[in-house]
């Protein structure tokens, strides 16, 4: 097995890297405080400051892609005005069984096209996964497939929630998510918080509070199931962030992403058929073209992510990415005139900065 400490996951936010090869911000820090650049060397200094600009606006494009691809979830799943010119969308209810539906569309096309580009992106990665199968490592496949389980029941969770309730409020009350991973990883690693993370926790809650809808309020789009949803995808998600964590200090991110993806669509399509198939009037000509778009959008923010770390690093990639929830609210605007009230912008804002803090928490805070 090649040891690897990148974890490399469906939505696309990093929580630690030891790529090498491009000289990543602390790097350059580094050498610039002990001098080991000189003035014979500014062109050097200039270009890795230019690679270093790129990558900060791959991982930006990259989190445009996973923001594009929850605005083509809410468009199947509500009727939406496209760019204020057209209307279209509403494809499917916002059920279960509908997103288990295009869950399933969405895998069967990105399993297959990372089963294609595998060998490229990491050689050995079959080889890797056949020794999955010895016993040795039989408490590392168990973590894999419980890592596809946990994939399949944050991503259908999230695409209900998607569906009932605002976009860029699904987005932000799913970033809730850091802090359940940090009461997870201090029940199970001993990673204790400190006050000022427990002080960001607080802030996320409140954020988290501001962004949902009030009831009495008859412009909002309120649904508790909805809300329910999106918390429960981030517990979810948080469960898979930690169990990737001592997953990954053996198996490379490449392989067990693959795993992830592939018991997700077994378990999707498993579930679609216990719990009925989809109804005889669906409309599978939109249904695919938005399946197409987002495996293409989903898996061109990975290769993006991924390359954009390479070159700033997994921190600074994840403070990038801890924009999501603002960027969606942004898009869902301009795209499908999807408007919040200045109370849940703020929400929205103060759960993005405290993601943002608590990405940076242990490069300022404890040096």
């Amino acid at each position: 097995m090649i040891r690897h400490t990148a974890i490399f996951n469906p939505v696309g936010y990093e929580f630690g890297s030891c790529w090498r090869g491009v000289p990543t911000i602390p790097v350059l820090q580094e050498y610039e405080k002990h001098g080991a650049f000189k003035n014979s060397h500014q062109s050097q200094i200039n270009g890795v400051k230019i690679v270093i600009v790129v990558g900060f606006l791959i991982v930006l494009l990259a989190a445009f892609f996973f923001c594009f691809q929850n605005i083509i979830v809410r468009v199947l799943f509500n009727f939406s005005n496209i760019l204020g010119r057209f209307e279209t969308g509403g494809f499917v209810d916002p059920t279960l069984q509908s997103s288990l539906l295009l869950l399933v569309m969405r895998m069967l096309l990105v399993v297959p096209l990372m089963a294609v580009l595998i060998p490229k992106l990491h050689p050995t990665a079959w080889q890797d996964i056949r020794q999955l199968q010895s016993l040795q490592h039989r408490q590392l496949l168990v973590q894999s497939l419980g890592g596809g389980g946990l994939m399949f029941l944050y991503l259908a969770l999230l695409y209900i929630a998607i569906g009932l309730i605002p976009t860029g409020i699904a987005l932000t009350l799913f970033f809730t998510y850091p802090m359940f991973t940090a009461l997870f990883s201090w029940q199970w690693f001993g990673d204790r918080p400190t006050r000022l993370r427990w002080l960001i926790m607080g802030l996320i809650l409140l954020g988290s509070f501001l962004t949902i809808p009030q009831p009495q309020n008859p412009d909002a789009t309120f649904s508790l199931s909805g809300i329910v949803a999106a918390v429960t995808a981030g517990i979810a998600y948080a469960l898979y962030v930690v169990n990737a964590q001592k997953s990954l200090k053996t198996l490379h991110p490449i392989p067990f992403t693959w795993i992830s993806f592939a018991v997700t669509l077994i378990l999707s399509a498993s579930s679609l058929m216990i719990w009925g198939e989809p109804r005889a009037e669906t409309d599978w000509i939109p249904l695919w073209i938005g399946g197409i778009f987002s495996a293409l959008v989903t898996f061109a923010g990975h290769v993006l992510n991924n390359i954009g770390i390479r070159q700033i690093g997994a921190t600074s990639a994840a403070m990038v990415s801890a924009t999501n929830p603002a960027l969606t609210v942004v898009l869902a605007w301009l795209t499908i005139q999807e408007t919040l009230d200045i109370l849940q912008i703020s929400g929205v804002l103060l759960v993005t900065l405290s993601v943002v803090l608590l990405s940076q928490e242990r490069k300022f805070f404890n040096p």
